[in-house]
Protein backbone atom coordinates (compact mmCIF):
# COMPACT_ATOMS: atom_id res chain seq x y z
CA UNK A 1 0.00 0.00 0.00
CA UNK A 2 1.34 3.64 -1.00
CA UNK A 3 0.65 5.91 2.07
CA UNK A 4 0.66 9.44 1.92
CA UNK A 5 1.92 11.29 5.42
CA UNK A 6 0.85 14.80 5.80
CA UNK A 7 1.89 16.35 8.97
CA UNK A 8 3.13 19.35 9.70
CA UNK A 9 4.70 17.88 13.30
CA UNK A 10 8.59 17.15 11.94
CA UNK A 11 8.76 14.89 14.41
CA UNK A 12 5.66 12.99 14.51
CA UNK A 13 5.86 12.69 10.62
CA UNK A 14 9.36 11.29 10.95
CA UNK A 15 8.10 8.72 13.30
CA UNK A 16 5.14 7.93 10.96
CA UNK A 17 7.26 7.99 7.74
CA UNK A 18 9.93 5.59 9.41
CA UNK A 19 7.66 3.24 11.61
CA UNK A 20 5.47 2.77 7.90
CA UNK A 21 8.38 2.22 6.22
CA UNK A 22 9.65 -0.65 8.93
CA UNK A 23 6.58 -2.40 8.53
CA UNK A 24 6.47 -2.57 4.34
CA UNK A 25 4.61 0.40 3.69
CA UNK A 26 5.72 2.63 0.87
CA UNK A 27 5.68 6.33 2.01
CA UNK A 28 5.51 9.83 1.21
CA UNK A 29 5.61 13.05 3.38
CA UNK A 30 3.90 16.75 2.76
CA UNK A 31 4.17 19.12 5.48
CA UNK A 32 1.06 21.36 4.33
CA UNK A 33 -1.91 21.30 2.53
CA UNK A 34 -0.68 22.77 -0.48
CA UNK A 35 2.03 20.64 -0.97
CA UNK A 36 -0.44 17.57 0.14
CA UNK A 37 -2.99 18.27 -2.65
CA UNK A 38 0.06 18.47 -4.90
CA UNK A 39 1.01 15.49 -4.31
CA UNK A 40 -1.89 13.48 -3.92
CA UNK A 41 -3.24 14.50 -7.09
CA UNK A 42 -0.28 13.81 -8.80
CA UNK A 43 0.74 10.59 -7.39
CA UNK A 44 -1.38 7.61 -6.59
CA UNK A 45 -1.86 6.87 -3.10
CA UNK A 46 -4.35 4.06 -2.00
CA UNK A 47 -4.06 6.04 1.73
CA UNK A 48 -3.78 9.44 2.91
CA UNK A 49 -2.84 9.80 6.60
CA UNK A 50 -3.65 13.56 7.10
CA UNK A 51 -3.94 16.19 9.81
CA UNK A 52 -6.58 18.08 10.64
CA UNK A 53 -4.61 21.17 11.62
CA UNK A 54 -2.26 22.20 8.82
CA UNK A 55 -0.79 25.05 7.70
CA UNK A 56 -1.51 27.13 4.00
CA UNK A 57 -4.32 24.76 3.40
CA UNK A 58 -6.57 23.14 6.61
CA UNK A 59 -6.87 19.51 6.73
CA UNK A 60 -10.71 19.51 6.08
CA UNK A 61 -9.94 21.43 3.07
CA UNK A 62 -7.69 18.82 1.86
CA UNK A 63 -10.01 15.95 2.68
CA UNK A 64 -12.66 17.32 0.63
CA UNK A 65 -10.26 18.27 -2.33
CA UNK A 66 -9.19 14.45 -2.12
CA UNK A 67 -12.44 13.22 -2.42
CA UNK A 68 -13.75 15.30 -4.91
CA UNK A 69 -11.19 14.50 -7.12
CA UNK A 70 -9.87 11.05 -5.92
CA UNK A 71 -12.65 9.51 -4.15
CA UNK A 72 -11.56 6.22 -4.21
CA UNK A 73 -8.49 7.23 -1.83
CA UNK A 74 -8.68 5.93 1.69
CA UNK A 75 -8.36 9.23 4.10
CA UNK A 76 -7.45 8.79 8.17
CA UNK A 77 -7.79 11.97 9.62
CA UNK A 78 -5.65 12.46 12.74
CA UNK A 79 -6.08 15.58 15.13
CA UNK A 80 -5.74 17.03 18.75
CA UNK A 81 -8.90 18.64 18.57
CA UNK A 82 -11.58 16.85 21.04
CA UNK A 83 -14.33 17.59 19.55
CA UNK A 84 -17.27 15.11 18.58
CA UNK A 85 -18.63 17.76 16.24
CA UNK A 86 -15.35 18.14 14.21
CA UNK A 87 -15.25 14.70 13.89
CA UNK A 88 -19.06 14.00 12.37
CA UNK A 89 -18.27 16.68 10.26
CA UNK A 90 -14.56 15.22 8.81
CA UNK A 91 -16.49 11.73 8.24
CA UNK A 92 -19.94 13.54 6.74
CA UNK A 93 -16.95 15.29 3.77
CA UNK A 94 -15.64 11.68 3.54
CA UNK A 95 -13.22 11.09 6.11
CA UNK A 96 -12.53 6.95 6.00
CA UNK A 97 -11.73 6.88 9.91
CA UNK A 98 -10.69 9.03 12.48
CA UNK A 99 -7.70 9.00 14.96
CA UNK A 100 -7.49 10.67 18.09
CA UNK A 101 -3.94 12.50 19.05
CA UNK A 102 -1.84 11.18 21.35
CA UNK A 103 -2.32 7.67 19.27
CA UNK A 104 -0.11 4.03 20.02
CA UNK A 105 0.96 3.27 17.02
CA UNK A 106 -0.15 -0.16 17.05
CA UNK A 107 -3.40 0.86 16.63
CA UNK A 108 -3.06 3.23 14.00
CA UNK A 109 -1.69 -0.01 12.56
CA UNK A 110 -4.30 -1.70 13.05
CA UNK A 111 -6.48 1.07 11.11
CA UNK A 112 -4.31 0.99 8.37
CA UNK A 113 -4.88 -3.05 8.14
CA UNK A 114 -8.41 -2.37 8.27
CA UNK A 115 -8.51 0.51 5.38
CA UNK A 116 -6.67 -1.71 3.57
CA UNK A 117 -8.93 -4.50 3.37
CA UNK A 118 -11.41 -2.12 2.91
CA UNK A 119 -9.49 -0.60 -0.52
CA UNK A 120 -9.23 -3.98 -1.86
CA UNK A 121 -12.95 -5.05 -1.14
CA UNK A 122 -13.94 -1.59 -3.09
CA UNK A 123 -11.33 -2.37 -5.80
CA UNK A 124 -12.94 -5.47 -7.12
CA UNK A 125 -16.29 -2.94 -7.58
CA UNK A 126 -13.72 -0.82 -9.83
CA UNK A 127 -14.21 -1.37 -13.42
CA UNK A 128 -11.77 0.80 -15.49
CA UNK A 129 -10.92 1.20 -19.34
CA UNK A 130 -8.38 3.98 -20.20
CA UNK A 131 -9.12 7.12 -18.27
CA UNK A 132 -12.87 5.81 -17.31
CA UNK A 133 -13.44 4.67 -14.06
CA UNK A 134 -16.54 3.26 -12.92
CA UNK A 135 -17.75 2.07 -9.74
CA UNK A 136 -19.96 -0.10 -9.57
CA UNK A 137 -21.01 -0.11 -5.67
CA UNK A 138 -21.77 3.28 -5.77
CA UNK A 139 -22.78 3.79 -9.36
CA UNK A 140 -20.43 6.49 -10.08
CA UNK A 141 -18.68 7.19 -13.04
CA UNK A 142 -15.52 9.12 -13.46
CA UNK A 143 -13.49 10.33 -16.52
CA UNK A 144 -9.84 11.80 -15.93
CA UNK A 145 -10.82 11.94 -12.20
CA UNK A 146 -14.01 14.41 -12.70
CA UNK A 147 -17.25 12.98 -12.40
CA UNK A 148 -19.93 12.10 -14.86
CA UNK A 149 -23.50 12.21 -14.14
CA UNK A 150 -25.66 9.35 -15.74
CA UNK A 151 -29.10 8.35 -16.01
CA UNK A 152 -29.67 5.03 -14.33
CA UNK A 153 -29.97 3.19 -18.42
CA UNK A 154 -26.76 5.18 -19.15
CA UNK A 155 -24.85 3.54 -16.33
CA UNK A 156 -26.59 0.50 -16.82
CA UNK A 157 -25.07 0.27 -20.82
CA UNK A 158 -21.68 1.61 -19.64
CA UNK A 159 -21.80 -1.22 -16.72
CA UNK A 160 -22.46 -3.72 -19.87
CA UNK A 161 -19.36 -2.46 -21.91
CA UNK A 162 -16.89 -2.07 -19.39
CA UNK A 163 -17.84 -5.81 -18.35
CA UNK A 164 -17.41 -7.26 -21.97
CA UNK A 165 -14.07 -5.47 -22.68
CA UNK A 166 -12.91 -6.39 -26.06
CA UNK A 167 -15.81 -8.08 -27.58
CA UNK A 168 -18.23 -7.01 -30.30
CA UNK A 169 -21.45 -6.44 -28.10
CA UNK A 170 -24.20 -6.83 -31.02
CA UNK A 171 -27.66 -4.53 -30.63
CA UNK A 172 -29.93 -7.58 -29.90
CA UNK A 173 -27.48 -8.85 -27.35
CA UNK A 174 -26.98 -5.08 -25.72
CA UNK A 175 -31.43 -5.25 -25.78
CA UNK A 176 -31.43 -8.68 -24.54
CA UNK A 177 -29.18 -8.22 -21.23
CA UNK A 178 -29.54 -4.13 -20.55
CA UNK A 179 -33.23 -3.77 -21.78
CA UNK A 180 -34.19 -7.36 -20.88
CA UNK A 181 -36.27 -7.85 -23.97
CA UNK A 182 -38.70 -5.05 -23.54
CA UNK A 183 -38.17 -2.95 -26.17
CA UNK A 184 -38.93 -3.74 -29.61
CA UNK A 185 -36.18 -5.90 -31.53
CA UNK A 186 -36.32 -2.96 -34.56
CA UNK A 187 -36.13 -0.17 -32.07
CA UNK A 188 -33.05 2.17 -32.06
CA UNK A 189 -32.77 2.74 -28.75
CA UNK A 190 -29.51 1.17 -28.21
CA UNK A 191 -27.93 3.79 -30.91
CA UNK A 192 -29.22 6.66 -28.80
CA UNK A 193 -28.10 5.89 -25.35
CA UNK A 194 -24.89 5.27 -27.25
CA UNK A 195 -24.57 8.90 -28.55
CA UNK A 196 -25.81 10.11 -25.03
CA UNK A 197 -23.12 8.10 -23.67
CA UNK A 198 -20.45 9.81 -25.66
CA UNK A 199 -21.52 12.63 -25.76
CA UNK A 200 -21.05 12.81 -21.48
CA UNK A 201 -17.10 11.31 -22.27
CA UNK A 202 -16.07 13.69 -25.19
CA UNK A 203 -16.02 10.71 -26.71
CA UNK A 204 -15.21 10.93 -30.93
CA UNK A 205 -16.03 6.92 -31.22
CA UNK A 206 -12.35 5.75 -29.81
CA UNK A 207 -14.10 4.78 -26.53
CA UNK A 208 -17.15 2.95 -27.41
CA UNK A 209 -16.03 2.02 -31.39
CA UNK A 210 -18.88 1.33 -34.03
CA UNK A 211 -17.63 -2.03 -35.55
CA UNK A 212 -20.06 -1.59 -38.94
CA UNK A 213 -22.79 -4.26 -39.40
CA UNK A 214 -22.12 -6.23 -36.17
CA UNK A 215 -22.45 -3.31 -33.10
CA UNK A 216 -20.33 -2.44 -31.09
CA UNK A 217 -17.28 -2.55 -28.60
CA UNK A 218 -15.20 -1.17 -25.88
CA UNK A 219 -11.61 -1.94 -25.81
CA UNK A 220 -9.27 -3.06 -23.14
CA UNK A 221 -7.25 -0.28 -21.83
CA UNK A 222 -4.00 -2.07 -23.10
CA UNK A 223 -5.15 -2.46 -26.71
CA UNK A 224 -6.05 1.06 -26.81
Amino acid sequence: MKILIVEDEERLASFLFRGLKAEGYFCDVASDGEKALQACLSGDYELVILDRMLPKKDGMYVLTKIKEKKPETKVLMLTALDDTEDRILGLRSGADDYLGKPFDFEELLARIEALSRRFSQHAEDLLKSGDVVMDVDQRLVWKNNIVVKMTQMEFDLLRYFLTNQGKVLSREKILSRVWSNSEDPMTNIVDVYIRRIRVKLNDDGSFIETVRGVGYRVSNSDQR
